[in-house]
């Protein structure tokens, strides 16, 4: 292709691999683990706008870099899904993955719409609560087609909904830390609570974390579980905003398959079902990371600052009360199910 031969590409990819790197790092320190390596990359991308020369001179890399390399992310992420851990967790863990994530959707994105939330933002941050924070952001975003004038107004709808479940993640984490002592609950019980509950991997972790081995094992699986609903809920959401889009028009429309969601799958499975060295799933991950980083510090570097700082202040409030909901919801189902 092309764009791999232009100064712009090499530009942006040694911008935001920097970032990614610089992301992975400060994400791995103690106090820094809850914001997790994919937020810091966006941030560190928005330091890059200080420098607006460069950041013109690396526009269509910039692009490229977050629309493709947000995709390869995405579809290595898969190794790091285990679908025996999962069977093993029971029916149980699934079919609470399914109704976490379809009614924290739904909610999240009526609430919002009811507070004026545009369409975009409105269900772009409805998925980031409600599956797996910033890389299910991403992950719905290609399936959300709007006007090429409006391209601009989204890429600031993703940056807006991935601070959102961000910053809603890091709260609800130290909140589940500070209440643990009076939820009397189990390992088992507290790691469930945290996978079901909190929007980040990174958040499910740390907050699992502090009930244990146990405990943290459990959130991990738990978390999972949402995440493998990424892929159907990607494609759920494609044709739902398709058909509200069209408003009655007939024509024939191409269905909105997420290719790199099967990738994703996949990917799932040859990490499940393939003999391969520990090392090299482990380092397969990590690129996988390093590659959203890279996706993510580019968003940061496309964001416009005056939107930003401006809207999304009833999105915050909609995710919000449906994080308090959810939270709820967990401790219940914690305690009677698990």
């Amino acid at each position: 292709m092309g764009i791999f031969r232009t100064s712009s590409f090499y530009y942006a990819f040694i911008m935001t691999l920097i970032c990614s790197a610089l992301g992975t790092f400060f994400g791995g320190l103690l106090y820094l683990t809850i914001i997790g390596a994919l937020v810091i990359s966006l941030i560190l991308g928005m330091f890059f706008q200080i420098h607006q020369p460069v950041i013109k001179k690396a526009k269509s890399g910039i692009g490229f870099v977050s629309n493709k390399f947000l995709r390869l992310g995405i579809i290595l992420l898969g190794f790091k899904l285990n679908l025996i851990d999962l069977a093993n967790a029971g029916i149980k863990t699934i079919l609470v993955a399914v109704i976490v994530v379809s009614g924290v959707v739904i909610l999240t994105y009526n609430i919002a719409r009811k507070l004026g939330v545009n369409k975009e933002l409105a269900i772009l941050t409805a998925s980031g609560t409600g599956i797996c924070g910033a890389a299910a952001v991403m992950g719905v975003s290609p399936q959300i087609k709007v006007h090429p004038d409006a391209e601009a107004q989204k890429k600031d709808d993703e940056v807006l909904a991935v601070a959102i479940v961000a910053i809603l993640g890091t709260i609800f984490t130290l909140i589940e830390i500070a209440i643990k002592p009076m939820l009397n609950m189990t390992s088992s019980q507290f790691g469930v609570m945290a996978g079901g509950s909190l929007h980040e991997i990174a958040h499910a972790i740390a907050t699992g974390g502090a009930g244990g081995s146990i405990s943290l094992s459990t959130a991990i699986i738990t978390k999972l579980s949402r995440v493998l609903m990424l892929a159907p809920a990607a494609l759920i959401i494609g044709i739902w905003y398709q058909r509200t889009e069209s408003n009655g028009n007939t024509t024939k429309q191409k269905l909105p398959i997420p290719w790199f969601m099967g990738g994703f799958i996949l990917a799932s499975i040859i990490g499940t079902f393939i003999p391969m060295p520990v090392g090299i799933l482990n380092g397969l991950v990590k690129l996988a990371y390093l590659v959203l980083g890279m996706a993510m510090a580019a968003l940061g570097m496309s964001v416009n600052f005056k939107v930003f700082m401006t809207s999304g202040k009833k999105a915050v409030l909609a995710a919000s009360i449906v994080s308090v909901v959810l939270l709820g919801f967990m401790i219940v189902v914690s305690k009677m199910f698990f």
